[in-house]
């Protein structure tokens, strides 16, 4: 069988996947086994921040594996501590838990806010809201936490203690509030509900409830988060800052990692025995970590971003089929005037230029990385596939 065969013959249906079999890459060039390379606009939903096999990555990577590649978290290991201490001074967080993905990491705020509440104040006060059309990973917990009605099919009974409040409506997230609410859950960009970002004002109020009223505010940055939209942190252009943070996706530069960071106030929730995690702290993961954050805060990076996003932003507003654009930064939506989005990414896939979707938007989440050259390459097969 060749690998298209024995995958749609011994795997889950969950993917509709697309016939390429990415064979190797490098930057933001990937090559197909055939031969056929690629312009990579996608960057595998977010994660190859550094764009593929990143030459200061792959060596921090193939460093660690030869020489521990993991240990239980009943032992301390360097790169795992190297992490924390940089990501605790980057972002201002206190303390924080290394998981494995978006929706653990997503998990564990859950928890955070559920127990500081219930030690606080009992275990009536245990209600999450979120918002419509948000996204917070595929666990039934944090599907639960997910505001939108195509993903509460299938898996009843889902947990209880999740409410939906309308994105930038304040009146209708205040008419949640019932005195049992103990997190508020946002993303300040909606990645999967098609690249949305919330109203700063809308944002800054929630904060200011949620400090009158000792709710923690929880933001979901699994997306959005490592410099994604040109600040390492997304809410850092909202000019308020999270009581729990969650990071996913970029950060491990390709390599699974979930990170829920927390402030002062609930540094201390979680003690032994109330949450944990096999593989979360990995010290292979951690030094490719270390590796992307120490190439994302150097000195001009994140500048470097802002100018490509707005390049591109700008290029991408001159093409006729183009209606309007969303999202901040390199995390772009675009609504299409006649074009169906799916079909849309099918051809450019054809044509040698790798783009995603969101609901009925074209999504791009390019390599921070990717040159103005590679930029126009990307762009000139779009135009042609957009005519």
């Amino acid at each position: 069988m060749n690998t298209i065969q024995a995958t749609d013959q011994y795997t889950m249906k969950a993917f509709g996947r697309i016939p390429l079999v990415e064979a190797q890459g490098h930057n933001c060039t990937c090559t197909d086994e055939n031969g056929k390379t690629y312009i990579d606009m996608g960057s595998g939903i977010g994660c190859n921040v550094l764009g593929w096999c990143n030459d200061a990555w792959t060596e921090a990577v193939c460093n660690q594996v030869k020489k521990l590649q993991h240990a239980c978290n009943y032992y301390y290991t360097q790169p795992q501590a190297e992490l924390v201490e940089k990501l605790a001074k980057v972002t201002g967080f206190s303390r924080m838990f290394l998981g494995n993905s978006g929706a653990e990491a997503n998990e564990c705020a859950i928890k955070v806010a559920r127990k500081y509440s219930s030690d606080k104040y009992g275990k009536e006060r245990g209600t999450i809201i979120s918002l419509v059309n948000s996204f917070h990973g595929r666990t039934m917990e944090t599907l639960a936490a997910t505001g939108q009605d195509v993903f509460h099919q299938y898996f009843y009974p889902f947990p209880t203690g999740h409410v939906f409040a309308k994105a930038n409506d304040l009146d209708d997230l205040k008419s949640k509030l019932d005195g049992t609410v103990c997190g508020i859950m946002i993303e300040v960009i909606q990645g999967e509900g098609g690249v949305c970002a919330l109203d700063k004002d809308y944002v800054q109020a929630i904060r200011k409830i949620c400090d009158e009223q000792d709710i923690l505010l929880i933001i979901d940055e699994v997306q959005t988060g490592c410099g994604r939209t040109g600040t390492f942190l997304a809410q850092e252009q909202f000019g308020i800052k999270a009581d729990v943070t969650t990071m996913a996706k970029a950060i491990g530069g390709g390599l699974p990692i979930g990170i829920c960071l927390v402030n002062e106030k609930c540094e201390n929730v979680i003690t032994p025995g109330t949450h944990g995690s096999t593989f979360g702290g990995n010290p292979v993961v951690c030094a490719g970590a270390v590796a992307v954050l120490d190439q994302i805060t150097a000195p001009g990076f994140l500048d470097s971003v802002k100018e490509k996003a707005a390049y591109l932003r700008g290029e991408l507003a001159k093409i006729p089929e183009i209606e309007s654009l969303s999202g901040i930064g390199m995390m772009i939506g675009i609504t299409l005037k006649s074009k169906d989005a799916h079909d849309v990414m099918l051809a450019a896939n054809d044509a040698g230029l790798l783009i995603l979707t969101a609901k009925e938007k074209v999504r791009l989440l390019p390599p921070l990385t990717i040159t103005k050259e590679e930029m126009d390459a990307a762009l000139a097969i779009l135009r042609q596939v957009l005519a």
